[in-house]
């Protein structure tokens, strides 16, 4: 009795452990993402990084995935004057940000999001926060998802200067599609907010950066805020 009272208590300290290392390791996460989140507002990164490149102009094309409010493409419009691509699926903020640019014909406003498959789904709608990866404390609403390749076959585009990427956990599943299907090679530059509340998130984007560094440099990063990666080949234009 005593060996199966000891062989229980073992196992139930080894269940205690590995609940203790996963918090654990939730906590040196967050702890790190608060750390990057502080150099990334000292460093002004949402003026700078996110809006200097220096091969942009009024012949780029710009994909905005997850436009919300459309301030980031008023911004790079303002600085470059290209040709903007923005995806919003959520109703209010897609027709918001149709109103806000009407008069501006290089600005093309899209109500569905890219993503791996022509699909729809349900969005948890939380202000910028709004998600289909995850429930927030918002109302939901059906949104449409249009295939990322289908979608630049059909409007016969080549050459993406700058995709920015904000969908809120949809991240994973849209770059792996990107890069399995090669159309990343078309890509100048990109800038993605990986979310970490996505299962197994880390090791997802482990991954995605190994492939993705086979075609693009990492320029800058800040872990689970923003980083920006540039095309190894399409950079000497």
């Amino acid at each position: 009795m005593k060996k199966l009272m000891s062989k229980a208590a073992a196992k139930l300290g080894r269940k205690f452990l590995s609940l203790s290392q996963i918090l654990s390791q939730n906590q040196t996460q967050q702890t790190h993402k608060e750390i990057y989140l502080k150099d990334w507002f000292k460093d002004n990164g949402d003026k700078t990084l996110r809006l200097d490149y220096d091969d942009l102009n009024d012949k780029s094309i710009v994909f905005d995935l997850g436009g919300y409010e459309g301030q980031w493409s008023s911004d790079i419009f303002a600085k470059y004057c290209c040709k903007i691509h923005i995806f919003e699926p959520v109703e209010n903020f897609y027709q918001a940000i149709k109103n806000r640019f009407s008069k501006n014909s290089q600005i093309f406003v899209h109500d569905f999001g890219l993503s791996n498959e022509n699909d729809e789904a349900f969005i948890s709608v939380d202000g910028y926060n709004s998600s289909i990866t995850r429930d927030v404390s918002g109302d939901v609403e059906k949104i449409k998802l249009r295939k990322a390749v289908e979608f630049l076959e059909e409007n016969s585009i080549s050459k993406i200067d700058l995709m920015k990427i904000n969908i809120e956990g949809a991240e994973y599943d849209l770059l792996e599609h990107l890069i399995d299907s090669g159309v990343i090679k078309i890509i100048k530059n990109i800038q993605v907010q990986f979310h970490e509340f996505v299962p197994d998130a880390e090791n997802r984007m482990k991954e995605i950066h190994h492939k993705l560094s086979k075609t693009h440099n990492l320029k800058w990063q800040y872990y689970f805020v923003w980083e920006g990666w540039e095309n190894k080949d399409l950079c000497i234009d």
